[in-house]
């Protein structure tokens, strides 16, 4: 046994490592996969669309041709290559109407422009709401732990919550929430459940690029077409009838008219004595929704362990984007999706390629491309609740979403700042090529929380979602951040996400050795990666050791 320093934050033993054999990653092949993944034939892989047929299709193809085996869901005896996810489908029908009224006054809204109103995920095929009352709760968050509660008691049944994206130290960088990295109190969909628990007839996020980490354009990208959510047995208990963003400048006119100062309320939210600010000002919505249930699929291809078939290491990525939506400046409506997340749907039919056509390996290695992930996890959230193999013998996971195009780094990273052993794993795996580890290097956009790897994280599995490094090595880090900058900008949920031959894949490539050599350690070792002691998801995990003995 020897210890590996995860981040420089904690000590966690693991086995000797077990020499990879080399993979070969040929960057032509990455790129060809990207190119017909993102080409419009496939009208932006959107969940139930026939974008989604060709996907479909095309990953199993591909996985058949890799030599991999049926991994999906059983029928009639037989594995077969898919898992079936069913999804509550809703769309907006026809254009919203929208306002406010303040100072007896009604204000129209523009959906798209100045709000962006998604369709109901309650099931609901109507929504009507007149003249609600809007209250300012600040940054929306009830954190018993943290002593926190910008509730305060007060009665916000039937009323529109207005409430600032992030955490409360996002402005300071300290306080009671870890400074900048982003908790899940901080993330949208958090907003909307606590509304949900509040008892709110809606929920309107205030959009600011800082704290969010996006512009107005992902924003309303993401949320003015069609939405997806699991089938929930009470999806009042999760969502608000009404949920939504406004722009900023929007909401300081709001404030502005019922005689207060945007600014300072929202100093004001950042300390635990907040109390709700009712606004002088009310909401009407009016619109018809398309809701309906739908079937979905993750696929799932495999490689049969040797010695210990049971005992299943993952690779994941989505294979879904946007579909078809509102047009660009230059009319274009296809969401091609091609870096997100076409070069993780590349990533994993090439790592299939590699461990199906080397030695078998001593534990079960699966290839689960998820659908839904642009819609909130879903496809992932649905095989953590319905594993198709059991997650107290799953030994991790290892997601690849949005990986680099611009050429080899010099380091690399994972979502968030999460703390396990499978991250000591890469660590070494990536030390021993010469590439430093960098932790996250904008934790407050809440990274953890916005790839597939979470919802097996929350249930105790090792999971981690790579990050290709930003210190180029042609360019350094000003080059690398200079490119992740333009690409959120002007590529991310946009139609220009589109694939390119100028890109360099030669970096892909470097990583998908480091990950395959990681998954070759992980899958012909007796290794039990585990959390750090005082990680959130150590007690899940633990609650599972008797599966491993």
């Amino acid at each position: 046994m020897k210890t590996i320093v995860s981040a420089g934050l904690f000590l966690l033993p693991f086995a000797a490592a077990v020499a990879a054999p080399p993979a070969s990653f040929d960057p032509q092949r990455l790129s060809n996969h990207v190119k017909v993944l993102a080409s419009d034939a496939f009208e932006g892989r959107g969940p139930a669309t026939a974008g989604e047929t060709k996907t479909i299709a095309y990953i199993v193809d591909q996985m058949k041709a890799a030599g991999l085996q049926p991994g999906g869901s059983v029928a009639g005896g037989k594995r077969g290559w898919t898992q079936d996810v069913p999804l509550l489908r809703a769309a907006i029908e026809g254009t919203p109407r929208l306002s406010f009224e303040t100072d007896g006054q009604s204000r129209p809204l523009a959906q798209g422009d100045q709000i962006a109103v998604r369709a109901a995920m309650t099931g609901a095929h109507h929504v009507s709401i007149a003249n609600a009352p809007l209250v300012f709760v600040g940054y929306g968050v009830k954190a018993p732990e943290r002593n926190w509660d910008d509730f305060k008691g007060v009665d916000l049944h039937g009323k529109i919550l207005v409430v600032l994206v992030n955490d409360p130290d996002y402005e300071t960088g300290q306080g009671d929430f870890g400074g900048k990295a982003m908790t899940y109190y901080g993330r949208w969909t958090y907003k909307y459940e606590e509304g949900a628990r509040q008892g709110a007839a809606g929920v309107l996020v205030i959009h600011e690029t800082g704290p969010a980490s996006y512009g107005w354009n992902t924003v309303k990208n993401s949320n003015t077409n069609t939405q997806f959510d699991i089938v929930r047995a009470n999806p009042a208990s999760a969502h608000t009838p009404m949920e939504g963003w406004i722009q900023r400048s929007v909401a300081v006119d709001l404030f502005r008219a019922s005689g207060l100062d945007f600014e300072a309320l929202k100093k004001q939210a950042q300390s635990r004595d907040f109390r709700p600010v009712p606004l002088k000002a009310r909401f009407s919505a009016d619109y018809a929704v398309d809701a309906k249930v739908i079937t979905s699929h993750n696929v799932v291809g495999r490689v049969v362990g040797v010695h210990h078939p049971d005992e299943t290491l993952i690779y994941s990525a989505h294979w879904d984007h946007l579909g078809v939506g509102r047009p660009d400046a230059r009319g274009d409506t296809i969401y091609n999706g091609a870096v997100d997340n076409a070069t993780g749907v590349a990533s994993l039919l090439e790592m299939g390629r590699a461990f199906a056509s080397g030695p078998r390996p001593d534990r079960s290695i699966v290839f689960l491309a998820v659908t839904a992930e642009e819609k909130g996890l879903l496809g992932s959230e649905y095989y953590a609740a319905n594993p198709l193999y059991p997650l107290a013998k799953t030994v991790g996971m290892i997601n690849t979403d949005a990986i680099g195009v611009a050429g080899p780094a010099r380091n690399f990273s994972i979502s968030g700042a999460a703390r396990l052993g499978l991250l000591d794993d890469l660590i070494a795996e990536g030390r021993s090529r010469g590439r430093a580890f960098m932790p996250e290097a904008h934790p407050e956009a809440g990274g953890f929380y916005r790839s597939d790897h979470f919802p097996m994280a929350k249930r105790g599995v090792p999971a981690i979602s790579f990050e290709s490094g930003n210190d180029l090595v042609k360019g350094g880090t000003e080059r690398g951040e200079a490119l992740a900058r333009a690409y959120t900008e002007q590529r991310y949920h946009q139609p220009a996400d589109e694939w390119s031959a100028d890109w360099d894949l030669t970096g892909m490539a470097q990583d998908l050795n480091m990950l395959h050599a990681l998954g070759t350690r992980l899958a012909n070792s007796r290794e039990w990666p585990n959390w750090s002691a005082d990680s959130e998801f150590r007690a899940a995990r633990d609650a599972t050791a008797t599966a491993r003995k």
